[in-house]
């Protein structure tokens, strides 16, 4: 699948990470994103929309990334999570894992770090 197909969806509680994030997949020509606020919409606009690749952070409001992370992937084993946060402790990184997150990214995101992450969702085709 190329890049520019896939339904992205980013839940971060800061705008500006949102931002960051939205940008960085525009300019890989990803135009089909959703952007939610907190875990529990992630976990409801993922049960409703079905997006290819969800980016997620860790710490936010009503429900925390791994949490809806785990949630997701109960409902959906295939489905694919990127974490993204700031909190990048090995404790994280093994609870993402654990929760079924196929990868981790540090904040704040790099253009290059967002094209790897597709890049496995999509299949290496870019």
């Amino acid at each position: 699948m190329d890049i520019s197909e896939l339904k992205v969806m980013i839940c971060d509680d800061s705008l500006l990470a949102r931002k960051n994030l939205r940008d960085g997949l525009k300019g890989l020509g990803c135009n089909n994103i959703l952007e939610v606020f907190d875990g529990q919409e992630a976990v409801d606009t993922y049960m409703s929309e079905k997006p290819d690749v969800v980016f997620l952070d860790i710490v936010m409001p009503v429900k925390d990334g791994i949490t809806a992370a785990r949630e997701i992937c109960g409902a959906n084993p295939d489905a694919y999570i990127v974490m993204v946060s700031s909190v990048g402790t090995q404790v994280h990184l093994r609870e993402a894992i654990k929760a079924g997150a196929k990868d981790f990214l540090q904040k704040p995101t790099t253009p290059e770090q967002i094209r790897n992450a597709l890049e496995h969702i999509s299949g290496g085709d870019e």
